[in-house]
């Protein structure tokens, strides 16, 4: 059985995204140790959505409400958020109807910005993590491979793609009102991760091209190569923090990269900079320092924080003429969905998801369809083998009986796959045992969306 649990820009706050985005790499194994039905978890967590993917491997009809809150408690363990905050927050998402769920997610109807990109390679990265930490499940492979496929498809065929804006770019447009000329514009990106490249490309499209990078991991100068950019060093970064018209963060360190205290100290060693500099001046020209020194600047500075946790320290709004636009606020800009693309790409995931969850229903009477071709076939083995021993078979005439056994068998066959899509699987078995005395045990089987009761969900 197949189990989401979901908390996002829809029924979570901004303040609970954050705690969960810390400490999301280890939430998957933590759960996994906290009940033994649980044989797979793939987290996803993004600025704007926190989901864990459960394969839970229970007998058929057993309620899931224990394995939810084990990975509950294996969340509030790991994230530090109280289990009685995730109750009241998670969303329970189970049975056929995860699928539908995540193929939407992949390809960007859930997301803040409609039609988003990115979201697809986040998903992508969460499931080689899960592979790399060893919790992910042939289900939830399964699964997941066919959420990338999806999103491809509905990418290709519909406008959804073209129709949605990627959050960096609805956070430039957003920006735009505030830059009177990005070519003059001095704009500082902080971080070379996953957003980076694509805000990068932003800027360009919009005609920046003083771009200086700055990596609390060091990794500035291989990213500034790449790309054709200047690289900050750490000694620099207070100044050119200072002195940038926009700053845009976009790492995934886990504490405030921009801080007041920094925008301070960078001006302080600008102005003291720009002081000696002044004094050289006035001693070459013999201008008064003061002239030489020029007015001090003026003009606004606008930090875009795209990182979660928070890269930029809230107090930052206190400094005269800096201005903050986080995702709290890009979030309540976001643009409607375009109705008819939206429309459209939903047709297709709902169309994928029953056919993914038609292929599970089928494999789920699997094992009884196979106990049943072994019975015909071992009962027609042993009438020929006898036979043989009385001398009184031919090729042609196994030939015969063995393709008699296919015919009698086709029928059967079409019913189990007719009955498993149904939800039907026990009419097959129950049959099996009248007619034949074969007694199959199926493993868990997906429960209908009123076969749980679970007390969160807020909306």
């Amino acid at each position: 059985m197949l189990i989401c649990l979901s908390a996002s820009h829809k029924n979570s706050s901004f303040d609970v995204l954050e705690r969960l985005s810390v400490g999301a790499g280890d939430v998957a194994s933590g759960i996994l140790e906290r009940h033994p039905g649980l044989v797979g978890a793939v987290v996803v967590a993004t600025c704007n959505r926190f989901e864990a993917y459960l394969d839970l491997d229970e007998p058929t009809g057993t309620s899931p409400l224990s394995a939810v809150r084990a990975a509950i408690d294996g969340v509030s363990a790991s994230t530090g958020v109280a289990a009685e905050v995730l109750r009241d927050t998670l969303e329970l998402v189970h049975g056929n109807t995860v699928a539908e769920h995540l193929f939407a997610v992949t390809s960007g109807l859930e997301s803040v910005v409609v039609g988003e990109g990115e979201i697809a390679g986040q998903v992508r990265r969460a499931l080689e993590q899960a592979r790399l930490v060893g919790t992910t499940s042939p289900e939830l492979e399964r699964l997941f491979q066919r959420a990338s496929q999806t999103s491809r498809g509905i990418k290709n065929r519909t406008g959804i793609g073209a129709a949605g804006r990627s959050l960096v770019r609805l956070a430039l447009e957003l920006a735009e009102s505030r830059i009177p000329d990005w070519a003059e514009t001095r704009v500082l990106l902080v971080g070379t991760g996953r957003y980076a490249g694509a805000s990068l490309a932003a800027l360009r499209d919009l005609g920046a091209e003083n771009v200086r990078v700055y990596s609390p991991s060091g990794r500035a100068r291989k990213f500034a190569s790449s790309h054709q950019i200047i690289a900050v060093a750490e000694s620099e970064f207070a100044v050119a923090a200072a002195s940038a018209d926009l700053i845009l963060t976009c790492t995934t360190v886990e504490h405030h990269v921009i801080t007041a205290a920094l925008l301070r100290a960078g001006r302080a060693q600008g102005e003291a900079t720009a002081d000696a500099t002044a004094d050289a001046a006035s001693r070459e020209t013999g201008c008064p320092a003061g002239e030489a020194r020029g007015t001090p600047e003026t003009s606004q500075r606008l930090i875009i924080d795209l990182g979660l946790p928070r890269n930029v320290d809230p107090d930052v709004t206190e400094l005269a003429g800096v201005e903050l636009l986080d995702l709290e606020t890009i979030r309540i800009h976001a643009p409607l969905e375009e109705l008819n693309a939206t429309s459209d790409a939903r047709l297709l995931v709902g169309r994928a998801a029953r056919k993914f969850s038609s292929v599970a229903e089928e494999q789920s009477l699997a094992p009884a369809v196979v106990a049943l071709r072994g019975h015909i076939f071992g009962l027609l083995d042993a009438e020929i083998e006898r036979a043989r021993r009385r001398s009184d078979s031919s090729e042609q005439t196994e030939a015969a009986l063995r393709h008699l056994a296919s015919v009698l068998l086709h029928t059967p066959m079409v019913r189990s796959r007719e009955l498993a899509r149904a939800g039907e699987q026990a009419a097959f078995l129950t049959g099996l045992d009248a007619m034949f005395g074969i007694q199959v045990d199926l493993p868990a089987v997906t429960l209908s969306p009123g076969d749980v009761e679970i007390t969160p969900t807020a909306s």
